[in-house]
């Protein structure tokens, strides 16, 4: 039969398109199917000639293309070989089957013309698949699907021997072990193919079947059944349904991997003769041979039939009560009842036997609790994306398997978290970016502590995310260093920064370290948030960090001579999460301040150093931006309002030489200001003023500047100050030399400590999410929500209760002491 078939396709590739090989194998295809329907042919015959059809077909293609390469881009010296997988490698193909190929090279190399091995059988296979999907008024030859390839539709076309050992040898899976098993050359070299073949016997006849192999096929069809099937025609698809022809090739390639390593005459693509090998060597009774059997053929009968009608590659039995009459008489039933009857009896007797060998009692996975998710369709793509990996990235079974180990973990971790839906998608950003994800799987389920420490920063602050996404090795780099816990001091974070080399013009390695040290001071806040020393820890440490990147960068700059002063919460050593620099320039120097500011804002990929606000200078935004002293002296006896002296309340040297002279003239001007008999009702109007001018309109929401705010408890300790002539730029400090003197009681000084703490640990808690300045409590019920879990409560009303008394502790000292009044 080959040989006819040879002789008769002998001249149809004298045109490139292929006309004579496309009308012969039309025509071979309609010979076929009438011997089908005349039902003069038994099936092994008719899927044998379908077979042979297609060999030709794709023999022919590849040899006239094979030639014509080599013809144009000169010849490799490896071999090229293709082989057929699934019902092709069977020689059972269907009337209307795509061919499932696998291209394959000997080895790697280079032509002559620069063209690598790799790019050469790659752009052969491509054009031998651009033939077979082409259209053409003589119809098409085959349809040709490459999908079982090594990580399938991302993979590429054609390997190497030695990239699909490594594939298979690291990556591959039990579907790859039940495909493989049909392999068989058709084109090319016979002895690479061979030697594939060989090579890989190892794996696809395993010496030991993994205890789980029969549930992960169990699996597979599960998931055929719900994902390709679907429920209404489990009963109508003679294919992948109930008692299908899959389920009957799942029992036969199941015992094949799990025997056949011992028994070579097991070793066989042919399902028919498979079958016979198992009961030949008694691994299976002879009455479920005979049943496998009577079913296997019966089921390519109806399949064949649907496929010649529809001329499609359809499974389904119509439910339309005339086409499916006209199957039944096809297949020489009376009726399309008897037609029924015999599909479910063929179809009943598979099931019980797929059941007792491959899942005798079926186990679904573990239910998954979606119910902590608000978008639970979107959760669970995300949780098989973790398992499963991208569709352009393969996954190895033994990742998933750690996957599975690790996602009760997750889940219960995502569970505590304020979102659990942004936290798992930032956790799968971080998984995709890391790369090695059986290397990190591995890790986090070795170490529940890293878990839990991803998972709650992934929660708090998504600046952390984003920058531990960016640049995940961070990860080992902080978590690995033994003073993760420690709070760094100026002196050791300078010293940790000259070892970096970096200089005025290549100031990126600051940028980067002063990004690595707030990620680092972020996992260990996530892990304290609720402690009462977290946000006074917080502000010295980044207070210092944020001194020892001004410092560094000033001296490559050579700007030494330039004087410095910090105010504000920088000058008080308070710094929160995304805060900047308030300074004032004193000195001669312009262009140097002019280098500093655009050097420590300039954002890279590395972000910046640190943005400085130099607005408090005299005549604000309108004055030079650095002035001598004597002008600053001038300024403050003649011009200097109120509010310019009183934010000299935390001023403090930074660096430069005329820092204790400046600090010299603010406090002469400060004490002045503060024997004052109108003091405290000047600075009640200006807190009156900034809750007018930068309040968002909801007092409730304003923890900064509403009422009871954190800019009362400060203006009530600077007012105090102020009057009593206690300098102290700290407010910590400064409300415990109040207490020392007698201003205030220790009752007092101790429920104003706890209040303001509160409100600063909020206000903490809101600027870590993003890096940024925040003023205000989010408006939206949800968010205010998510802001109160992150500080330990259960639900916002709890938090509410603090949050109100805090306030109101505040507002009720400020009363007393500033206004001179009960509430």
């Amino acid at each position: 039969m080959f040989n006819e078939l040879h002789a008769l396709a002998e001249g149809s590739i004298a045109k490139r398109d292929f006309t004579t090989l496309r009308f012969w194998k039309g025509r071979e295809m309609t010979r076929v199917a009438l011997r089908e329907l005349a039902n003069v042919a038994p099936l092994e015959e008719t899927t044998g000639e379908l077979s042979q059809i297609a060999e030709i077909c794709i023999r022919r293609v590849f040899d006239h293309w094979n030639a014509e390469f080599r013809k144009r881009y000169g010849s490799p010296s490896a071999q090229f070989a293709i082989l057929a997988l699934g019902k092709l490698g069977g020689g059972e193909l269907n009337h209307s089957s795509d061919v499932d190929l696998l291209f394959l090279y000997s080895h790697e190399g280079q032509l002559a013309s620069r063209l690598s091995y790799h790019e050469f059988f790659n752009w052969l296979g491509k054009k031998i698949l651009e033939t077979f999907s082409t259209p053409h008024p003589q119809g098409s030859l085959f349809r040709v699907d490459l999908r079982l390839r090594p990580e399938g539709s991302a993979g590429p076309l054609a390997r190497s021997l030695e990239s699909m050992e490594n594939y298979y040898a690291g990556f591959g899976e039990t579907w790859e072990r039940l495909a493989l098993i049909k392999a068989r050359g058709i084109a090319g070299s016979r002895e690479l193919a061979y030697e594939f073949l060989r090579q890989h016997q190892p794996f696809i006849y395993p010496k030991s079947a993994t205890p789980d192999l029969l549930e992960e096929i169990a699996n597979i069809k599960r998931r055929i059944e719900r994902d390709v099937v679907g429920r209404d025609k489990l009963q109508r698809d003679v294919k992948l349904g109930v008692g299908g022809i899959r389920e009957i090739e799942f029992i036969v390639q199941a015992l094949q991997l799990i025997h056949g390593a011992r028994h070579p005459f097991l070793q066989e693509p042919s399902m028919l003769k498979a079958l016979r090998a198992l009961r030949q060597l008694d691994l299976l009774p002879r009455e479920e041979v005979l049943t496998l059997d009577n079913a296997y053929r019966f089921l390519r009968r109806v399949e064949h039939r649907l496929q010649i009608e529809s001329e499609q590659q359809t499974h389904t039995v119509p439910e339309n009560p005339e086409a499916l009459l006209r199957l039944a008489r096809s297949l020489r039933f009376a009726s399309a009842e008897d037609f029924t009857a015999a599909l479910q009896k063929r179809m009943g007797g598979v099931r019980p036997i797929f059941q007792r060998i491959i899942s005798e009692s079926p186990v679904e996975p573990a239910k998954i609790n979606l119910e902590i998710f608000n978008d639970a369709k979107r959760a669970t793509k995300a949780l098989a994306d973790l398992e499963r990996g991208p569709a352009s990235f393969h996954v190895a079974p033994r990742t998933r398997q750690i996957f599975r180990k690790l996602q009760p973990v997750l889940l219960d971790w995502l569970a505590k978290t304020a979102d659990p839906d942004a936290t798992l998608n930032q956790f799968v950003r971080f998984v995709e970016a890391y790369g090695l994800r059986s290397l990190l799987f591995e890790l986090l389920v070795a170490n529940p502590k890293l878990l839990e420490l991803l998972v709650k920063t992934f929660d708090a602050s998504r600046f952390a995310g984003d920058l531990l996404t960016r640049r995940p090795q961070l990860l080992e780099e902080i978590t690995r260093d033994p003073g993760l816990s420690d709070v760094r001091s100026l002196d050791e974070h300078l010293r940790r920064l000259d070892y970096l080399g970096a200089s005025a013009f290549h100031l990126d390695s600051v940028r980067a370290y002063r990004q690595r040290q707030i990620l680092r001071m972020i996992l260990r806040d996530v892990l304290d948030s609720a402690g009462p020393t977290t946000s006074n820890t917080l502000g010295d440490e980044l207070s210092d960090l944020a001194e020892s990147c001004l410092l560094f960068t000033i001296r490559l700059l050579e700007g030494e001579q330039l004087t410095v002063i910090a105010l504000g919460k920088f000058g008080g050593r308070e710094l929160s999460y995304g805060a900047d620099l308030d300074v004032l320039f004193v000195g001669d120097n312009i262009r140097t301040a002019q280098n500093l500011i655009v050097a420590t804002a300039q954002p890279t990929s590395e972000g910046n150093i640190w943005a400085l606000d130099s607005r408090l200078r005299p005549e604000g935004e309108k004055g030079p931006l650095v002035c001598l002293l004597e002008t600053y002296q001038a300024y403050y006896e003649h011009r200097a309002q109120l509010w310019e002296i009183h934010a000299l309340s935390r001023a403090r040297p930074g660096t430069g030489p005329l820092g204790n002279q400046f600090i010299e003239i603010a406090r002469h001007y400060w004490r002045k200001a503060g024997r004052r008999p109108d003091l405290f009702e000047q600075i009640d109007t200006m807190l009156e003023r900034i809750r007018r001018e930068r309040g968002s309109g909801s007092d409730f929401l304003d923890f900064k500047t509403g009422i009871g705010g954190t800019i009362e408890a400060e203006f009530l300790v600077q007012a105090l100050q102020m009057r009593k002539n206690i300098w102290e730029p700290n407010w910590r400090r400064a409300s415990d030399r109040l207490r020392q003197c007698g201003v205030l009681n220790a009752a007092e000084v101790a429920k104003l400590r706890e209040a303001y703490g509160f409100l600063r640990r909020c206000e903490s808690a809101l600027r870590r999410y993003e890096n940024k300045a925040v003023s205000a409590l989010p408006s939206n019920p949800s968010d205010q929500r998510k802001l109160a879990i992150r500080l330990g409560y259960d639900g916002f009303e709890t938090f509410r209760r603090d949050y109100v008394d805090s306030r109101e502790a505040i507002h009720a000292l400020y009363e007393r002491q500033v206004r001179n009044k009960s509430l």
